[in-house]
């Protein structure tokens, strides 16, 4: 492997991006993109903030203290900084309905924005401000994640976790206000709290080291704050994050065209709450369903083309959990053809009791396609008179070539706060979103998205 830039050029060039950029010199697109992950946020949070993964969390944290003025998002209780960041990461990210980073499929804002948040609850910062520090951490993160991407997923490493812990890092330097020496010592107490592992999905751990990315991201700023010194290179070092946690390194991902190319705009909000590499099998089913919606005890086996990462990540019969059924295409499948329905219900623990479903597991099969992306599936059901029905999706909804609107993604905003019973005011919090700019203080949105005192 060769390793360039053992003196820390490119870890500082990083820190002095992210640190230096600023929201008038964003283009629209770029701004546009991190108004609409934030709405897709906080859509999430309210979903997921009662969750059992979120509440077990809270009180175990609230066993730990201290106590603090934070907002864990949802419930109206307030904590400390780290724990708020913490709990509302994993609220963001436990139904998987988060977005993604289509590249490297690492979910960038959940571990971002609760660092930022909750600093806005501690010192007075402005909607600009936070768009500003929300944006650097997400280009931070994704940068990482594209340079040892596809490797560092494939070896078992959660990226989201791995590599948001970066992106916390940096949107917090931005607000507490440190210098170029100081964010590269942050990058550096950053990477030895950087874990997360794959095999860990649909288990409530999975959701503790996104927590904990967005906490420690936090931690580390504070601490090069008071002078925590670290490497002078500790992305880039012969030793450092980067070609240690990446098996190969794509190096100019990570540093080139800073300011000009920006990953935020191959970010993705997501349709279904399930993997991503679900939507187009997904989308398809649904579109089937209809043509066999009263006759769908006669289907005999449903053939599965896709690219040979669906297989690798969702070949999973039996799930016994809500959370397991977000990475499972044989709930996936059964639930859209049986429902007609792919929502939050449907990846429920309930859902995978429902003996309706179990019978279609032993009818999939898969078969691997790599000309296909990701995005792209195509689902056939063969029936009990010989017939075949099959539809293909080239682009789910939601990817980069079928995007969610905006209107669509305040009525994903609506249904989840709705889903939540966390008593927000829908309405009040989108108008805040999307007119963040305006806002002088960015702790309103806190304020609004704080629910019942005590709900959970």
């Amino acid at each position: 492997m060769t390793v360039v830039n053992r003196d820390g050029s490119l870890s500082r060039a990083l820190a002095d991006a992210v640190i230096g950029w600023r929201w008038a010199d964003m283009p629209a697109p770029v701004q546009r993109q991190t108004l609409r992950s934030l709405v897709n946020f906080f859509a999430c949070a309210l979903a997921g903030y009662r969750d059992p993964a979120v509440t077990t969390a809270a009180r175990v944290f609230a066993r730990l203290g201290p106590a603090g003025h934070c907002t864990r998002i949802g419930s109206g209780v307030a904590t400390n900084a780290l724990h708020a960041a913490s709990l509302n990461a994993m609220a963001a990210n436990v139904l998987d309905f988060d977005d993604t980073h289509m590249p490297t499929i690492a979910h960038p804002t959940a571990p971002v924005a609760p660092a930022a948040l909750a600093l806005s609850q501690m010192r007075r910062i402005s909607g600009i401000e936070l768009l500003e520090a929300v944006a650097a951490g997400i280009e931070l993160e994704c940068r990482i994640a594209l340079a040892m991407s596809p490797g560092h997923y494939s070896r078992g490493w959660h990226i989201t976790s791995t590599c948001g812990v970066f992106g916390a890092a940096a949107a917090a330097a931005r607000l507490v206000g440190l210098d170029s020496q100081q964010t590269v010592w942050a990058f550096g107490s950053a990477a030895v709290q950087g874990a997360g592992l794959v095999e860990m999905l649909g288990t409530m751990s999975k959701s503790l080291s996104v927590g904990n990315a967005a906490a420690n991201g936090m931690l580390s700023v504070w601490l090069a704050e008071a002078g925590f010194a670290g490497p002078p290179a500790p992305l880039d070092g012969e030793r450092g994050f980067v070609p240690v946690f990446g098996p190969t390194v794509n190096w100019p991902a990570l540093a080139e065209g800073l300011g000009e190319r920006w990953e935020i705009l191959a970010n993705t909000f997501k349709p279904y709450p399930c993997g991503v590499v679900l939507n187009p099998v997904i989308e398809a089913c649904l579109t089937l369903r209809p043509s066999v919606a009263e006759r769908l005890e006669q289907v005999s086996r449903i053939e599965l083309r896709a690219h040979p990462l669906l297989r690798q990540r969702t070949d999973r019969p039996g799930v016994n959990s809500g959370k397991l059924s977000q990475v499972s295409a044989q709930h996936a499948v059964a639930a859209s053809l049986s429902r007609g329905r792919a929502g939050l219900d449907e990846f429920s623990d309930a859902a995978v009791s429902d003996p309706r479903l179990k019978a279609f597991e032993r009818m999939l099969r898969f078969v691997d396609d790599e000309s296909l992306g990701v995005e792209a599936a195509e689902v056939t059901l063969l029936m009990a008179d010989g017939a075949r029905l099959s539809h293909r999706v080239d682009a789910a909804h939601g990817s980069l070539a079928s995007p969610l609107t905006d209107d669509e993604l305040s009525a994903k905003c609506r249904e989840l706060v709705r889903y939540g019973e966390s008593g927000v005011d829908a309405e009040a919090l989108l108008d805040a979103l999307w007119r963040l700019e305006e806002a002088p203080d960015a702790s309103v949105l806190l304020t609004l998205a704080a629910g019942r005192h005590g709900s959970v």
